[in-house]
């Protein structure tokens, strides 16, 4: 390799660099922990295609930059589209899933995400919890996490969801499996709702209620 080809070498590597950090930025900030699949898919393709980019040295110095702005244009889209329905967020990115409830280990839930009791126990080392003995709910987060919400000391049973804040409504849709485990219905939420000055389900942007009985009501559209 000459001095030219090296200077042009170094030249691609800083242009590709600089390229994919302002590529990321625009795809918006998000923790390494709390990436999608489709997330790590657009990463990791962005990546190779800045190495490709970089090692051909008889290419254009910015062809790279197509492709990268094409998997950009989707990523934002498809972020656009989850925002506004729940239904495709859902479908792309996957929903939480309740590994332990109520102290009760949900092996159906643990096969169907493919979690064996060693990455229970690992996870919840990592989190500083014990034993599995100690939770009262573990939850399967979409982007792999596991949240803990360890029993209380000296807990008294009760009809509600100890320890746990349960969304009832988000996006203005019902969340039937919380009224489930609630052992409630939606005329129950309903009448609930007018008490506190809300008539239908669709004019509330997120709901939920803890073990105290306490309400989180936001109304859709608000102006702040």
């Amino acid at each position: 390799m000459g001095i030219e080809e090296a200077f042009l070498l170094i030249a691609r590597t800083l242009f590709y660099y600089f390229a994919v950090v302002v590529v990321f930025r625009l795809m918006g900030k998000r923790e390494v922990g709390e990436l999608s699949i489709f997330d790590i898919v657009v990463y990791i393709m962005i990546a190779e295609i800045a190495v490709i980019s970089i090692d051909e040295l008889d290419k254009f110095f910015g062809y790279g930059l197509i492709p990268m702005a094409v998997l950009l244009a989707i990523q934002r889209v498809t972020a656009l589209i989850s925002l506004k329905s729940p239904s495709f967020r859902n479908w792309f990115e996957g929903k939480p899933a309740i590994i332990i409830s109520q102290g009760k280990i949900d092996e159906y839930q643990m096969k169907k995400n493919r979690v064996n009791f060693d990455d229970l126990i690992q996870q919840l080392r990592q989190q500083g919890t014990k034993s599995i003995q100690d939770v009262d709910y573990a939850i399967l987060e979409p982007s792999g996490n596991l949240s803990i919400i360890e029993k209380e000391k000296n807990q008294v049973s009760t009809d509600q969801i100890n320890g746990l804040v349960m969304p009832l409504i988000i996006d203005g849709r019902l969340q039937e499996q919380a009224l489930l485990q609630l052992k409630k219905d939606k005329q129950w939420l309903l009448e609930e709702l007018q008490k506190r000055n809300f008539q239908t389900i669709e004019e509330v942007s997120f709901c939920s209620i803890d073990n105290q009985n306490e309400w989180y009501i936001d109304k859709k559209n608000e102006k702040i």
